[in-house]
């Protein structure tokens, strides 16, 4: 049988179809051997939307948007999820986009559905991206091992395709500490970068895996972000990691005030993206990260490595 992590070694290529020929409008999204079928629409056009032929099928949809200010979702399933979203959640008032997930062929039942349901609404509790709208988190219906397994792998590419039309709620940043990991399976040595700015007493370690910049647990990283960029994607995500739990106020002796600690390790797409987050603001990250070895800078051990012949 496919490991889950065998099939994330694959390359994967993915079809978008643009319905109206805007990028902001309807599209579908299908992955070449997949049978599954993704229809994402903006409230504008659910009417739309609904008219067509795979809203009538067996499947999982999500409603996405913002209330109060901070990110929503609500995540539901149906034999005909069409009839499902102008029935009820149509009465929601804060989405903006629906996503619809079916099969070509309309060949998921309800037990598969719950499922799918099931599991997102575990994978987006887990990621703390988004507040959502369901009352409680349903249970998992009882499936066959063969049935689970089918699901396990639908759900793969569900979570392979959402992030790729920007719907990022069930993206996990947060990692477990890997340093006794590692050593366990015998994995090689990875190059680890340091962070420090004496004024403020913040000591950040870090190491880039896997093509991501992991923050180590246990950093110290500013309380509070720049009041001047709070509105700022960096400034959101700081508060993101402060609601939950990321950024905790983890008693560490000799911690200066008006620090926080990682409590676990977190995946940034870049170094700056990472400083900013510790320095609590926008920071040139290239520059401010040195390695743990040499006192090098990101920029310098990059450029280094870039020269070195393949």
């Amino acid at each position: 049988m496919q490991t889950q992590a065998t099939r994330h070694a694959e390359g994967r290529s993915l079809e978008l179809y643009f319905i109206n020929g805007k990028p902001d409008g309807m599209l579908t999204a299908e992955v070449f051997n997949w049978t599954g079928h993704v229809l994402m629409a903006p409230r504008i056009q659910i009417g739309e939307a609904l008219d067509r032929k795979e809203a009538t099928h067996t499947g999982v949809y999500l409603l996405i948007g913002d209330r109060d200010g901070e990110p929503w979702a609500y995540i539901g399933e149906g034999q005909d999820i069409g009839d499902r979203i102008r029935s009820h959640d149509t009465k929601k008032e804060w989405w903006d986009t629906a996503v619809l997930v079916t099969t070509t062929s309309n060949v998921l039942h309800k037990a598969h559905v719950q499922y799918l349901e099931a599991r997102l609404v575990e994978e987006a509790h887990k990621a703390k991206k988004v507040k959502l709208d369901n009352a409680n988190v349903p249970a998992r219906p009882g499936l066959t091992e063969a049935s689970q397994v089918n699901m396990e792998v639908f759900l793969d590419y569900v979570l392979m395709i959402l992030p790729a039309l920007r719907v990022d709620c069930f993206v996990q940043k947060a990692r477990s500490s890997s340093a006794a990991i590692a050593e366990a399976i015998g994995a090689p040595d990875v190059t680890r970068f340091e962070l420090r700015t004496p004024k403020h007493g913040i000591h950040a370690e870090a190491r880039l895996e896997g093509g991501e910049f992991i923050v180590a647990s246990g950093s110290s990283a500013r309380k509070d972000y720049s009041p001047k960029s709070r509105h700022t994607s960096y400034g959101k995500l700081h508060a993101e990691l402060k609601s939950s739990g990321v950024l905790g106020e983890v008693h560490q002796a000799g911690l200066p005030e008006g620090l926080l600690t990682f409590t676990q390790d977190f995946a940034f797409q870049s170094p700056s993206a990472a400083a900013a987050i510790v320095n609590g603001r926008t920071s040139n990250g290239t520059i401010e990260w040195k390695t743990v070895d040499q006192g090098k800078s990101y920029k310098d051990w990059e450029s280094d490595r870039l020269s070195q012949p393949v």
